[in-house]
């Protein structure tokens, strides 16, 4: 794999590859009626991920890469289970309210994933860092007082699901350190595609969508799979704080070209909206100031 020592250069890869994950939302938005076809964007998805995923492997680890597989654990189980689970409740949440509530909802992670920490690991939380989750369930409060106004409180309870779901993920690869995490991606990848095809099969639907959509079903998956190996390239030589930081990338990003006129979308947050965002904005600035003594770095490889 590429390494980059300089963590200089590895800011820009990260912030690269947040960019690649906030075209997502647009290309969500530019589906033909995707609230109608969740199984079939979750089956070509999840399968274009875990093909390109070991592919990747391949290549990195040769014909051994295989041996991952074997070494997954429990750990890497539940782990794969959270962001497949993290996957499929997306795709509800941006079908059922604004694209901004999505990548808003998820930018809580780091505050979901040091809940999850505290709980189940043991990991001790400061005042501080209670205090901006403290902050951002605000921010959150007020968006959900805004979607109940405009109908769309599902789909933030099902953002806030696919949080939870990464959270898991992240939670789960701190209990294991060991647990190979771009072999537990690709499992979600088909944990995914496996539980699609059996919705699939029991409401009797079809597989595929139209030809316009099963491109873009493989290019949001092309996307996350190409936003992660930049990632691990660049995020092994950054602590948390910045990743923290960096992270608001994705989000800013998503939001930004889902309204720009240009792009054909046009979607402008609420005002509601806008005052939640700050909020968990305004916290993940501070949890990052908090940690940024922390040299934990928790690069994926």
């Amino acid at each position: 794999m590429l390494e980059i020592k300089n963590e200089k250069l590895a800011i820009p890869v990260v912030v690269f590859a947040g960019l690649l994950w906030s075209f997502g939302p647009l290309v969500v938005r530019n589906m033909d009626d995707p609230g109608l076809i969740p199984w079939q964007y979750l089956f070509a998805r999840g399968l274009v991920i875990f093909f390109l995923l070991n592919i990747y492997l391949f290549f990195e680890e040769g014909i051994e890469f295989y041996k991952n597989y074997l070494r997954i654990g429990i750990a890497g189980i539940i782990g794969a289970v959270g962001l497949g689970t993290a996957m499929i409740t997306f795709i509800w949440s941006i079908t059922n309210t604004s694209t901004a509530i999505t990548l808003l909802c998820l930018s809580a992670m780091p505050f979901i994933t040091a809940l999850l920490g505290f709980l189940f690991l043991k990991e001790k939380i400061r005042p501080s860092v209670w205090a901006a989750i403290f902050v951002a369930s605000i921010g959150v409060a007020i968006m959900a007082f805004d979607s109940v106004s405009i109908g769309s409180l599902n789909g933030l309870v099902y953002g806030l699901a696919s949080a939870f779901g990464f959270s898991i993920f992240s939670v789960s690869l701190r209990w294991k350190k060991e647990t190979p995490k771009f072999t537990t991606v690709a499992i979600a990848g088909l944990f995914c595609c496996l539980f699609s095809i059996a919705i699939l099969i029991q409401k009797d639907l079809n597989f595929l969508s139209s030809s316009k959509n099963q491109g873009l079903f493989a290019i949001h998956g092309t996307l996350v799979c190409l936003g992660l190996i930049l990632y691990s390239i660049g995020s092994k030589n950054l602590p948390a704080a910045e990743l923290t930081l960096l992270s608001l990338t994705e989000v800013i990003g998503g939001i930004f070209w889902v309204w720009i006129p240009i792009l054909g979308i046009n979607e402008i947050p609420t005002n509601n909206t806008i005052i939640g965002g700050f909020l968990i904005f305004m916290a993940i600035i501070y949890y990052s100031l908090v940690i940024k003594n922390n040299r934990r770095f928790i690069g994926l490889n």
